[in-house]
Formats: C-alpha cells, sequence, structure tokens
C-alpha cells in the first residue's frame, strides 16, 4: 500500500503535518492554484529539502526562466544550486543558443517532442525529486482534453519507472474545468487566496487527494513569508489528550470567589461579557495575575487595546503587566486582526500555551477575533475547538465579549455563552444619582455558584467587590427598581 511508502518531506513548515509525513516517494502529486498562490514558493521548499537529504531535483520551467526563478528564490534567502538542477523549456531561451542546459521548443513543436525533451532532461540529471511547471503549458500544446490525458500518463508512468517523486504544477489558466489530472495524480494539494474587505489576503490550502494515506483534512490557513510559506495545519481538539486533574482556582477576591463559588476550576473556559467599559479586561486579568501568583505562567491575548495603553491603564490600578512580561511569567502578544486568519491565531495560542507550559489563557476580546474571520458562520466552530483542547491540557481559558449598547436591551456580535463553562455578566446601572456596575454569574457547569447580583468598583485598588444587590430589582435591565430595604453600595453610608 502507498501509504506505507517511504515519506518525501516537503520542507514547508506545517504542511509535513496535514500530509502525515510527506509526499510518498515515487509518486506523482498535483499542486495547483491561481497565479501568486505560492505554488512555486513550495516547489522549490520541495526541491531545497530533498537538497538536504542528499537528493537530486530537477526544476522544468515550461512558463518561468531559469533567472526569474533564481530570483524568486533569492528574495526567500534561497540558492538553487547543485544538486538541484533548472531545465528551461521557454521560447525566450532560443535567444541565448550557447546554453547548454536550456530545453528549447518553438511555438509549433509537438507536443511529443516537448514531452521527450522532458524524459530526455530527467535521464541527464538522474534525479529523485522533480517539478513541472506548469500544467497549463503542456494543456494548451496538446489542443485537447485525449491527447493532454495520453500526455500526462506518459509522463505519470516514465517517473513512476524511475521512482521520482513528481510535483506537476497548475496555474488553472486554461481550463479549470479540466480533472484530467486529479484522476492521474496520487495526491492532489490546492492553494487558495482570498481577499477580505479590509486587511491583508488571506491564504488557505486544502489537501483534495491522497491515495492510500490518511491526511488532515479541510482547510488550512498559510501565509507566504521571507523563507518560504508557513502552514497552520486546522486544529484538531481530540488529538490533545491529557488527564490532568482539575482543581478549583480562587481569585485574590473574598467577595468575588463568593460569586463564584469559590473560584473558577482549571480546564475549563469562561466568557466574561458585558458593555464597554464595564472592566471585562481587569477581571480576566485578574484571574492572570492570581496564576502567575501562584507560580504558574499565564498568556495574555490582546486584540483591542494597544499594549502601551493597556500597560499604562492596568498600572494605575496596581498591576504591572510590563514587569511580568519582563520577568517571563507573563506571555502577553498583540493581535492585529486585519493582518491575521484564524487559523494563525489559533496555531499561535497552541504553540505558545505548549511550548511554555501556559494554565491560564486570556483572549481580549472575540470581536476583535470575530474581525479576524473571513467567513463569520465559522467562528464557533473555531472557538470550540481551541476550547476544547485548552480544556484538555488543563488551561483555564477566559475570553471577553463587548456587548452592544449601554442599558437596557443589549446583543452580542457572537454568542458563545453555550461553548462556555462559565459566564459572568457584567452591567450598568444607576442607583442613588450615580452610574454604577454590577457583576452576576449565569452560569457555571462545574459547581454551585451565587445567584445574586452584586456590586463592584474599578479603583487605584483593583477590584472591589460589594454586597448582593439584595434591595434592588431590574439591576440587570440598567434602571433597578429600590425595594425600600437596606442594602449597603459601595461609597455610601451603611
Amino acid at each position: 500500500m502507498s501509504g506505507n511508502k517511504t515519506k518525501a518531506r516537503t520542507g514547508v513548515q506545517g504542511l509535513d503535518d496535514v500530509l502525515s509525513g510527506g509526499l510518498s516517494q515515487g509518486n506523482v502529486f498535483l499542486l495547483e492554484g491561481e497565479p501568486g498562490a505560492g505554488k512555486t514558493t513550495v516547489a522549490q521548499q520541495f526541491l531545497m529539502e530533498g537538497a538536504r537529504n542528499g537528493e537530486t531535483g530537477l526544476y522544468i520551467a515550461l512558463s518561468e526562466s531559469e533567472a526569474e526563478l533564481r530570483h524568486g528564490a533569492t528574495s526567500h534567502g534561497w540558492d538553487l544550486k547543485e544538486p538541484i538542477h533548472i531545465y528551461e523549456l521557454t521560447p525566450q531561451s532560443l535567444v541565448d543558443p550557447e546554453k547548454e542546459q536550456s530545453l528549447l521548443y518553438s511555438a509549433d513543436l509537438e507536443l511529443g517532442e516537448a514531452t521527450a525533451r522532458i524524459f530526455e532532461a530527467f535521464h541527464k540529471v538522474k534525479p529523485q525529486r522533480v517539478v513541472l511547471d506548469s500544467l497549463s503549458e503542456i494543456r494548451l500544446l496538446a489542443q485537447g482534453s485525449l491527447r493532454y490525458r495520453r500526455q500526462i500518463l506518459a509522463i505519470k508512468q516514465f517517473f513512476a519507472r524511475h521512482d521520482a517523486t513528481v510535483l506537476l504544477l497548475d496555474d488553472l489558466t486554461s481550463d479549470i474545468e479540466d480533472k484530467t489530472v486529479h484522476s492521474i495524480a496520487h495526491g492532489v494539494i490546492r492553494l487558495e487566496e482570498l481577499a477580505p474587505n479590509y486587511g491583508a489576503e488571506r491564504r488557505r490550502l486544502r489537501v483534495m487527494k491522497y491515495r492510500g494515506q490518511k491526511y488532515r483534512g479541510g482547510f488550512h490557513d498559510f501565509m507566504i513569508v521571507t523563507g518560504g510559506l508557513r502552514v497552520f495545519p486546522r486544529l484538531v481538539a481530540g488529538e490533545a489528550r491529557s488527564s490532568q486533574a482539575r482543581k478549583q482556582i480562587p481569585t485574590d477576591y473574598p467577595a468575588f470567589n463568593a460569586l463564584l463559588g469559590g473560584g473558577i476550576e482549571s480546564g475549563s473556559s469562561t466568557l466574561i461579557m458585558g458593555p464597554a467599559g464595564t472592566g471585562k479586561s481587569l477581571i480576566a486579568i485578574t484571574f492572570a495575575i492570581a496564576a502567575v501568583k501562584r507560580g504558574e505562567k499565564a498568556a495574555l491575548f490582546v486584540f483591542d487595546e494597544e499594549l502601551g495603553l493597556l500597560f499604562d491603564r492596568m498600572k494605575a490600578l496596581g498591576i504591572d503587566l510590563a514587569a511580568l512580561q519582563k520577568e517571563g511569567k507573563l506571555s502577553i502578544e498583540q493581535v492585529d486582526a486585519a493582518e491575521l486568519s484564524p487559523g494563525e491565531f489559533t496555531h499561535r495560542v497552541r504553540s505558545t500555551v505548549d511550548a511554555r507550559g501556559i494554565k491560564t489563557v486570556v483572549i481580549d476580546s472575540l470581536n476583535g477575533y470575530q474581525a479576524a474571520m473571513p467567513e463569520e458562520h465559522s467562528l464557533t466552530l473555531h472557538i470550540h475547538e481551541l476550547l476544547q483542547y485548552l480544556n484538555r491540557t488543563g488551561a483555564a481559558t477566559f475570553m471577553t465579549v463587548a456587548q452592544k449598547g449601554i442599558t437596557g436591551d443589549m446583543s452580542s456580535p457572537v454568542d458563545v455563552t453555550y461553548l462556555a463553562d462559565t459566564v459572568i455578566l457584567l452591567r450598568y446601572f444607576e442607583a442613588l444619582g450615580r452610574v454604577r456596575r454590577a457583576i452576576s454569574v449565569i452560569k457555571k457547569r462545574s459547581g454551585a455558584h451565587e445567584t445574586s447580583i452584586r456590586e463592584y468598583e474599578i479603583s487605584g485598588r483593583g477590584l472591589t467587590v460589594g454586597e448582593p444587590l439584595s434591595a434592588f430589582q431590574g439591576v440587570l435591565r440598567g434602571v433597578p427598581t429600590y425595594l425600600g430595604e437596606k442594602n449597603p453600595l459601595i461609597g455610601e453610608p451603611s
């Protein structure tokens, strides 16, 4: 079975994970995508990975000159030298008749002769890895689907006899409906580029076919940076198998712990939601600070606020985030929703948690995370997999969501309340001529909690949680009714 063959690693970070080790040696694979999707970059990384293993590589260029290929490689800091060989089959090479390594064809050259030249180049170099770029030129020379299929079959059978691993590139410019090579190739990988309404382009890939081999299905985000492609394999929470014991995590505020029924459980997720300015970030960060005080490491991923402003704001509340970051106790990352894809963000969180043994993760906020989504309906699935993965590794996750509106009926841009194990609701309310804040725990799966609503205040002392608001009704609506009973409020005489 081909799945048991030795794998030829692609050299593309993350792609071998998607392919369960790489490309099975001695087979023909199709790499397709529109111009600019990254096919040539993948092909060059494939050949360089072979060169690092002592394998000879052959790049047969039908649409680009050798100079163009080498210039593109130089932009990534690469040098395509032996054992990698480049052969041109382009009309442009006719201008240099003394070029010994060029294979030439004119516009009226028969397809069979061009194919013969490809085989001739192979016999001359005897490579273990071959790239043919691109099939669109062969399709145009064939001038018919039947002849095209026969030539592709001949190419496949030739390389199979010589046990070469072949990457056929197709730029999908001549006939995107033609699936001839899909049926012939051992595996098919498609690269796609998406253009959001705002921000950088988003790129993703999908393995459409891989005979005799299990692979990671679905779409996987990737980016092209100096140094080549970086693929972010789709997170599968089921792959994380952790049997870590769950424990209760208290905060530094006894009244807040009472509201939470003692604290939050490790390996659970907590959603903190409320209108803008209610202190969602501070409450989430208090859990991260408590983790650091316990001797654990925490991570903070900030979407909505510039880090300098956040540091200054927290320092005024007695929390020195910059010092904790410098000491290595707290990992803080600024996330640009316009430049980052959901897959890359998930990969960043997972890498940070795994590499540093993080046990508390703060995502502030899901509003910014939603902005990074090219398709909104996939947001819940992304969050579900990420939360499940973090829960299984024993990490406690805290997320914030800014609701629309200030008082009265409010809505959330994304509803993930059913995914979170604990939901903390923050509200503004008016009482005795002041705008005040109220906090309540709406849901907690892991145990009992207070059903009361408490007032809280944010000051230079940090977070102050008051007594239950038993003398008020309608606090969650923002304009409560005073029942005439004694109820101490923060800052008011009892």
